[in-house]
């Protein structure tokens, strides 16, 4: 009786002892589980609260370019060539008449040369822009608008001025103005830079 009593005994201190290392191995397993799941969420919470500044000024140039591209339609012109037709007039006015290089105009958008040929194409196309060789280098071109782009000009900045106030009605004046100044700010060489000056005081 002692003898079944006693293996009795070593059965149940073998299921037991058995028992007791499955769950540890269960438990190490949860714990594992439980700290990836852990690390996940963080990294998930991290991604939720990610700020990006680039996203978010992309984002409203877009709603924005859509607006103006409606209000502009009308004319078949799109905002970005009303922005370049206006910036080849300006930029002229300001050099007593003498119409902007292609190099000078690009860096004036803060463009890519091959990106304003390939936004010129059009215009030059609908006879709103020519193109001309300059006087004392033969190899660089001028952006001229001819007539028919002048007069395209005036008609579009009418369009132009509705969705304008429009927009600014909506910000309001102050917020309009404060966002103009950071874009312009953003775009401008002393922003880049203090950017590229930026990364020596980074914490290493």
């Amino acid at each position: 009786m002692l003898k079944c009593t006693l293996k009795q005994i070593e059965l149940v201190n073998s299921v037991v002892l058995n028992h007791h290392y499955a769950m540890k191995k269960i438990s190490s397993k949860s714990k594992a589980e439980t700290g990836k799941a852990k690390v996940n969420v963080e990294e998930k919470n991290a991604f939720e609260v990610l700020v990006c500044t680039n996203t978010a000024l992309r984002r409203a140039a877009r709603r924005l370019g859509n607006l103006y591209d409606d209000a502009l339609s009308p004319l078949g012109l799109k905002s970005t060539q009303v922005a370049l037709l206006s910036e080849i007039q300006r930029m002229q006015a300001a050099d007593d008449g003498q119409a902007p290089t292609l190099q000078d105009l690009a860096s004036n958008l803060a463009i890519q040369i091959s990106a304003l040929t390939h936004a010129l194409k059009p215009l030059i196309r609908d006879s709103l822009i020519e193109l001309q060789a300059d006087e004392q280098d033969r190899r660089a071109k001028r952006a001229v608008l001819t007539r028919v782009g002048i007069d395209r000009l005036r008609q579009a900045i009418v369009y132009w001025a509705t969705a304008n106030q429009r927009v600014e009605s909506v910000l309001g004046g102050e917020s309009a103005a404060a966002l103009r100044a950071a874009a312009d700010y953003v775009a401008s060489d002393e922003f880049l830079a203090a950017y590229m000056h930026s990364d020596e005081t980074l914490p290493r």
